[in-house]
């Protein structure tokens, strides 16, 4: 139907209204809202409604309310009513306000009520695009998990072990123990499958004859590489000292003591030469040996039995095999 005037409210307002506490002898008192004169509000003394106006028995402006008379704490009360702010009181209708009501972030955290958020109002990969850790967490850094679909905090103290005590350093894993290994090949702890240690590094070679150190070379380089018992060795020298014939020579100085596994000793190989052209070239066998702990080195086409025996001046010697070890 059609309408003279305004439309009519479809809901009930009320006043604003403000209760005072009363002071004995005072009276001043701040309104909770700035007005232009006592004709803005209603002031209420003990439920009479009070006449406003110079004179009378109060005036008002800005946030100053003035009575004419102090009133009795314990005894008078008194509330006044902004006459020119109206507070909607009905509650819409369920369902009524959707998404089209609220304005672009109405909503804030204050609103949000403590615990009202849980993990079934979060969608899958809510939180993506973050800015990645630069460097490693600290300690009391927390990390979300679900726990069967439960969202839950978890410090960075708890995980940064790995597994059963793994870590990681600058990319590669780190175990907590020196002697724990990896097993390859199979699902379970099988001893035979168990990969405990790999190791590189350089050493020292050294030659022996007839007990004694043959000395005067000019460098000695050596390097090896253990994997599980096995270790591979290689090096080179050239010796500098008067040629020598006639006694056995050995090589001495090995990284890790050969293993009782070693019962053939032959497992590489060995060759000394004046460094160029063909002449004077001689080359064998070589391999570790457990009754020695050292390393021999067989000319070949002759006797197991036969040792290298002759090194000329400034003739070089290279070398390269592998052994068994317990270390």
């Amino acid at each position: 139907m059609a309408y003279l005037g305004n439309i009519p409210a479809r809901s009930f307002i009320s006043f604003e209204r403000q209760v005072f506490t009363i002071v004995n002898s005072q009276t001043a008192y701040t309104l909770d809202h700035s007005v232009t004169n006592e004709n803005d509000i209603r002031l209420v003394v003990n439920n009479v409604i009070q006449e406003p106006g110079s004179g009378k028995a109060y005036t008002a402006s800005g946030t100053t309310l003035t009575l004419s008379a102090a009133l009795t704490n314990g005894t008078d009360e008194m509330y006044c009513v902004f006459l020119g702010r109206a507070v909607g009181t009905v509650d819409p209708p369920a369902g009524s306000v959707s998404t089209s009501q609220l304005a672009s972030d109405a909503v804030t955290e204050a609103k949000i009520a403590d615990g009202a958020v849980e993990s079934e109002h979060l969608n899958n990969n809510v939180i993506s695009g973050q800015t990645e850790l630069a460097a490693e967490p600290a300690d009391t850094d927390e990390f979300l998990v679900s726990d069967a679909g439960t969202i839950k905090r978890i410090d960075y103290s708890h995980i940064k072990g790995g597994v059963d005590g793994w870590s990681s350093s600058s990319g590669s894993l780190l175990p907590a123990s020196a002697s724990a290994g990896i097993y390859l090949g199979v699902n379970s702890a099988t001893a035979s499958n168990l990969l405990s240690d790999y190791e590189e590094g350089t050493w020292t070679v050294d030659f022996i004859r007839s007990g004694s150190s043959i000395g005067s070379f000019s460098s000695r380089s050596a390097y090896y590489t253990k994997i599980g018992n096995v270790v591979y060795v290689n090096g080179g020298t050239q010796y500098t000292g008067s040629s020598l014939t006639g006694a056995y020579i050995t090589g001495s100085g090995l990284p890790f003591t050969i293993s009782n596994q070693n019962r053939t000793g032959v497992a590489g190989s060995y060759h000394v030469g004046p460094g160029s052209g063909s002449t004077n070239q001689q080359a064998g066998n070589a391999g570790g040996w457990n009754e020695q702990d050292d390393f021999f080195m067989v000319p070949g086409g002759v006797g197991q039995d036969r040792y290298l025996d002759e090194w000329q001046q400034n003739y070089y010697l290279n070398f390269a095999f592998w052994y068994y070890t317990d270390a």
